[in-house]
């Protein structure tokens, strides 16, 4: 995993195309709470690392578990994305 922080680009106020641009160019996934406008991008630019978006959930352990769960088994997550909901 890496984050925006340590990829030296916390704070910049990038947009959401350019984090993608960026996840494209490192060949990573990108997880985001940002659902709606990261759904909007997988359609736009369908050749992506992969996307994984999440509903809020102060349960971080669990949401992560989740995430682990719903990509297993997933070699390749190109072009993917994913969708991690909170359990009601």
């Amino acid at each position: 995993m890496l984050t925006a922080h340590e990829d030296g680009r916390a704070n910049q106020s990038l947009s959401d195309p350019d984090i993608l641009t960026r996840a494209i160019e490192l060949g990573r996934a990108i997880v985001t709470l940002n659902r709606h406008d990261f759904k909007r991008l997988h359609f736009e630019v369908p050749d992506h690392s992969g996307i994984i978006i999440c509903t809020e959930d102060p349960d971080r352990l669990g949401q992560a578990q989740r995430i682990v769960e719903s990509i297993a088994g997933s070699e390749d997550l190109r072009g993917q994305l994913i969708r991690v909901y909170r359990p009601t």
